[in-house]
């Protein structure tokens, strides 16, 4: 069996246009988002997870590195392939999200990454995701990319 992801870090902004801060642990509300974040409260942007083989890949096409706080994502984990597809599930720890939609890359990452980062990020920006339990996310949380329902 092979290994499943952890978190690798954990971010959060408290406005849009302010940067992120890099946290050890956030509280995940259900139904509402990051304590903390500026999507807390959001109706279904809760919380944004990107993978850092995808942020290599980014980087690589890139020629420079990309730090993941300047992505704007709220979580990255070590490896796998996020799941897209509305309304599948995965877990960090023992809270379980559901997928809303691909996250877009943002007009931002090119005023935060340099110029051609949103292009490098093209399909690998992530997935954003809903909360539908609470608890504790931390860094070094394994992640669940296929849990049974």
């Amino acid at each position: 069996m092979t290994a499943r992801p952890t978190v690798v870090g954990l971010h959060v902004a408290k406005a849009r246009r302010l940067p992120t801060r890099s946290v050890e642990s956030v509280e995940a509300e259900a139904g509402a988002g990051l304590v903390g974040d500026r999507y807390h409260g959001s109706k279904h942007r809760h919380v944004t997870v990107q993978s850092a083989t995808d942020l290599a890949a980014a980087a690589e096409a890139l020629g420079r590195p990309v730090d993941p706080g300047l992505t704007r994502r709220n979580v990255t984990i070590s490896g796998g392939d996020i799941p897209t597809k509305p309304g599948t599930r995965i877990a960090i720890g023992d809270v379980e999200l559901e997928v809303v939609r691909v996250a877009a890359p943002c007009r931002l990452l090119d005023d935060n990454l340099g110029p051609g980062a949103a292009r490098a990020l093209h399909a690998r920006a992530g997935t954003v995701f809903r909360l539908l339990t609470s608890g504790t996310i931390r860094v070094g949380d394994e992640v669940d990319l296929h849990p049974t329902p």
